[in-house]
């Protein structure tokens, strides 16, 4: 069985080193050993993945792409040696790229930071935020917190957060439109989209009498993919929004926005996984977040 593992590192020096001489010095390989072993590599990809001359080396675009992966899967091979060998005390460290929603991220996560990194000083934190649906494998990112139904059977996932769905308005624009006292009532009122749904745009409701459950199809002048944003267009009263309690929570309780329409409220869930590529052995550095998200942010988001 060929080593990959030792043919990566050996490509992985080289193309950090700059050339073969440097990476077989470090490795105690001759320079035609190196050489011969990345023409290996290229031979069997059918690309070229180094530009050779007679000063340095140059990757290609793919053998950037594959230096990319190299680091990472080589980086895991040695974070699960450290687990194995360590058990449960291993030390939390290493690069960690999180991504997260917006709104989770400016809401929980980001006020978070300090404490997790003062818990865990040898970790250094990338943390993205995007409500755009990402590839772990492809962003590079060893978590992806995110809401609704995992649509990936092949990775795993810890509910982190539920929240409730509420439908809310600012004082200000209810004193002048009114407020709604049934969702028909919605015909005439400016409600806040969001534009990453395809299809007509429906806000569900329940019968307070019989408990069935419908939609009503909503119109408005205003679009967003996240929720700041529509949560800071429905506070300066541009009109009605249907949004996760946990965004405007502290809105609700400071009187700054109104719930409306609840006795209509289908009461539907919206349920936030913090979600990664699951492994026998999971790297310390990963385990040791998700569990500081537990930790910090389940007792709180349980009230939402």
């Amino acid at each position: 069985m060929d080593n990959r593992a030792g043919e990566m590192e050996v490509f992985a020096q080289a193309a950090q080193l700059g050339s073969f001489s440097a990476a077989g010095r470090k490795l105690g390989l001759s320079p035609s050993a190196v050489s011969k072993i990345v023409t290996r590599i290229e031979t069997r990809l059918g690309t070229r993945l180094m530009v050779r001359s007679t000063r340095a080396l140059q990757l290609t675009p793919e053998g950037d792409i594959y230096l990319q992966r190299a680091q990472r899967i080589l980086g895991e091979i040695e974070e699960t040696e450290r687990v194995v060998a360590g058990g449960a005390k291993a030390t939390p460290r290493g690069k960690l790229r999180v991504s997260a929603s917006v709104g989770f991220g400016v809401r929980h996560v980001v006020p978070l930071v300090p404490d997790f990194l003062s818990r865990y000083p040898n970790v250094e934190l990338d943390l993205s935020l995007t409500d755009g649906v990402i590839d772990l494998l492809e962003e590079r990112a060893d978590i992806a917190i995110r809401s609704g139904p995992l649509r990936d059977s092949s990775l795993k996932a810890r509910k982190i957060l539920q929240s409730r769905r509420v439908v809310v308005a600012s004082p200000g624009y209810l004193e002048r439109h009114g407020m709604p006292e049934k969702p028909d009532d919605l015909n005439r009122h400016n409600c806040l989209l969001f534009n990453f749904r395809r299809g007509v745009e429906e806000w569900p409701f329940r019968d307070p009498g019989g408990g069935t459950v419908y939609t009503r199809e909503v119109f408005g002048n205003f679009q967003a993919n996240n929720g700041p944003t529509v949560r800071r267009l429905c506070l300066e009263g541009l009109g009605l929004a249907r949004i996760g309690q946990f965004h405007v929570q502290p809105d609700i309780d400071s009187g700054r926005l109104v719930p409306v329409l609840e006795p209509f409220n289908p009461e539907d869930i919206e349920l936030i996984h913090a979600v990664f590529v699951g492994h026998e052995h999971l790297a310390a550095r990963i385990r040791a977040f998700i569990d500081f998200l537990g930790e910090k942010i389940v007792p709180r988001g349980s009230r939402d």
